[in-house]
């Protein structure tokens, strides 16, 4: 087999497809973002914005983070030197794991590398503890929860998104003996919806299931203390197992699942992702509560009530100029484009001539057709950051459906 041309077919592919993926080389400044510098591949540098980060509430920056990561780093080095069962455990890791367990009234926590990982890792092994095991997946769950499932060799079922009626359905068609686990998201991130969490647990409390869910787009960002959407809404202690990041909201990097003591030391012990990986470096541990801990507390929420004040203004003002704003009532704001190749083509122009950093959400991310430019508010954009991007919109929004018309003449 010729192996280059192989991969030159693959590449091209998605090239002719218009979701050929650029990496595009940006500097954060500490105590500067959402203001960063574009390093292009010519060698020249230009200030942008930022408008598309996970850093939702601009924690990475923030100061009592940074104290905690240079206390933990002049104290204890680099890296954590092993896995958690080989000297990879140290101080910082069993306090970020209770400043975790304490923010979702759960007995215990569990901190992995990636919340891919403790997605992947949790929903693979769960089957092994619960021999028979069949797992209802809403059809929007995230990658790392369709592939845990995928990976743990038990039965699954998928259910219509945020369809509770249809759930109910498949769970009545099965053996009503056997054991069963509900995975859904709090926040579904390419659309800003929220899932029935009420509903499901009702159904899961009626049925006798497990429910399981993913709060990482939400973390930090809703409920009094920042737990996420299940402790707005006054649902958490309902759910058994939640599954969030500490790489988003709260600025740092890893992942993490809360649950019951039993629960969490049964993960703990049977799944590989967790054995075999490499801890957290001590740091980075360290940083992590400290921003959990802050977004606990009253200057947290309001960092909180700045970024939805936020986002409520740029959806106001993007649908004022008639583009097609999807509003689920989230923090999050996509605007949608439906064609792989004007969503780069907008997204390169707003870089290029507006210093505006989004990046273009094409396929498989989100379904072909449905392709869109998902900005993300902070408290840290401020008033002429936001009039920056409705004006550039509004310039460049004409322009391409221009080109839309063209192509379709």
């Amino acid at each position: 087999m010729d192996y280059d041309k192989a991969l030159d077919t693959a590449l091209q592919r998605l090239h002719d497809e218009g979701r050929y993926r650029t990496f595009i080389d940006i500097e954060r400044r500490k105590g500067q973002f959402p203001h960063a510098v574009w390093r292009k591949p010519d060698g020249s540098e230009k200030d942008i914005t930022v408008w598309c980060g996970n850093d939702y509430l601009g924690m990475g920056q923030h100061p009592v983070v940074l104290a905690a990561m240079h206390e933990a780093l002049d104290a204890t080095g680099a890296g954590s030197g092993g896995t958690r069962n080989i000297s990879g455990t140290t101080v910082y890791h069993k306090r970020l794991e209770a400043e975790l367990a304490d923010l979702h009234g759960k007995e215990a926590a569990l901190v992995f590398s990636s919340a891919y990982v403790a997605n992947d890792a949790t929903l693979s092994t769960l089957p092994k503890l619960f021999p028979g095991l069949i797992i209802y997946s809403d059809e929007l769950n995230h990658a790392s929860m369709i592939e845990g499932i995928r990976r743990n060799g038990g039965a699954k079922r998928v259910f219509r998104h945020n369809d509770v009626a249809h759930l109910r359905e498949l769970i009545a068609a099965d053996d009503p003996a056997a054991p069963k686990l509900i995975a859904f998201e709090s926040i579904y991130s390419m659309d800003g919806d929220f899932g029935p969490i009420a509903e499901i647990c009702d159904l899961a409390e009626e049925v006798g299931a497990l429910t399981y869910l993913d709060e990482v787009h939400a973390v930090g960002m809703y409920g009094p203390r920042g737990a996420g959407v299940a402790e707005r809404d006054g649902q958490m202690a309902r759910v058994d197992i939640i599954n969030a990041t500490l790489g988003k909201a709260f600025g740092v990097f890893g992942g993490y699942i809360a649950a019951s003591a039993k629960m969490v030391d049964a993960i703990r012990s049977y799944a590989p992702g967790f054995i075999f990986t490499t801890s957290l470096p001590p740091t980075v541990a360290a940083g992590a509560a400290a921003s959990v801990a802050f977004l606990k507390t009253e200057e947290g929420q309001k960092l909180r009530d700045a970024q939805q004040l936020h986002a409520r203004i740029l959806k106001m003002r993007l649908r004022g100029l008639g583009l097609p704003i999807i509003d689920n009532g989230s923090h999050i704001v996509p605007v949608h484009v439906g064609n792989p190749v004007h969503c780069k083509m907008l997204s390169d122009m707003l870089l290029e001539h507006f210093g505006i950093y989004v990046q273009p959400i094409n396929f498989p991310t989100v379904p072909r057709g449905t392709e869109r430019l998902r900005f993300t508010p902070s408290p840290v954009h401020d008033s002429r950051q936001i009039d920056a991007v409705v004006k550039a919109m509004d310039q460049l929004w004409g322009h391409c459906a221009l080109n839309r018309a063209e192509a379709s003449a």
